[in-house]
């Protein structure tokens, strides 16, 4: 039969893992088969948890809620929340220092180059769905959205100013969200805040984007570095897989590799993402 047919593969071929992908809900699995497995050591799987390891992103097309329930990760204890907060507090305030130089050169910039405001403030969604204001340098015109009708940004945004493509080409104009993080607003590390009216919309027709609200906003995170601008609903959700991603793995030590991966974007001028 089916059970007996499975342990013998698994036993023929020395398989240490088994992955069940059951796309239909009509589709019926060797139980019996897979807890015997299980309990003789063999690790059994959920198709999604594999995805999501060997891709980096959980894909949201087949997923069901169940999964975010029973799979592993997800762990916040309050001692991480700690932690988290303290380095962000204390690179905050360090890198705050360590930038003023960078960024008092970059407001005479910006004032000689264009007119308009030095700083840039645009209302975002931050924890729990709290709105808050973002603090940028400005790199476009002061007129960029004179329509009063909030657009996607682009990675070749006509908008931005000359001055403004290299400042977002090495994230210069992101230095001033130091002060969003000492504030408690935002983290060094997490989904990037999206403008209200756009959480609205993908809220809508996105399932499951509200989880990404469930941790402060980050400078830069997971999505960023892997994935780069979404400036559309599909392009939304396909960052919402890599931040979920992120929400699953958690930890300071995640949060190490994903700031070291956004030095070397940095450093070799790949942009803002």
């Amino acid at each position: 039969g089916c059970a007996s047919g499975l342990e013998s593969v698994v036993e023929r071929h020395r398989i240490s893992r088994v992955v069940v992908a059951l796309e239909e809900h009509r589709g019926v699995l060797p139980m019996q088969s897979l807890l015997r497995l299980r309990v003789s050591g063999v690790e059994v799987e959920d198709s999604h948890s594999t995805m999501a390891a060997l891709t980096g992103r959980v894909p949201l097309q087949t997923l069901r809620s169940s999964w975010f329930i029973f799979s592993d990760g997800f762990h916040r204890t309050g001692w991480t929340e700690v932690v988290k907060r303290a380095l962000d507090l204390s690179l905050g305030l360090l890198g705050l220092v360590l930038s003023a130089p960078i960024m008092a050169l970059a407001a005479i910039a910006i004032k000689w180059d264009s007119e308009g405001p030095v700083l840039y403030r645009q209302t975002r969604v931050g924890r729990r769905g709290k709105p808050f204001d973002v603090l940028k340098f400005r790199t476009m015109g002061a007129d960029a959205e004179t329509n009063g009708i909030p657009q996607w940004a682009e990675e070749d945004d006509p908008r931005v100013t000359r001055l403004g493509r290299f400042l977002r080409k090495y994230r210069v104009d992101e230095l001033p969200q130091f002060v969003n993080v000492i504030r408690g607003q935002m983290s060094f590390v997490g989904p990037r805040p999206e403008r209200p009216v756009f959480v609205e919309e993908l809220g809508q027709i996105i399932p499951y984007y509200d989880e990404r609200h469930t941790v402060r906003p980050g400078i830069t995170g997971w999505a960023q570095v892997r994935y780069g601008y979404g400036g559309n609903t599909e392009e939304a959700m396909r960052k919402l897989e890599y931040d979920l991603f992120y929400l699953k793995n958690m930890s300071v030590w995640f949060d190490a590799a994903i700031v070291f991966e956004t030095v070397k974007i940095v450093m070799f001028g790949r942009g803002g993402r």
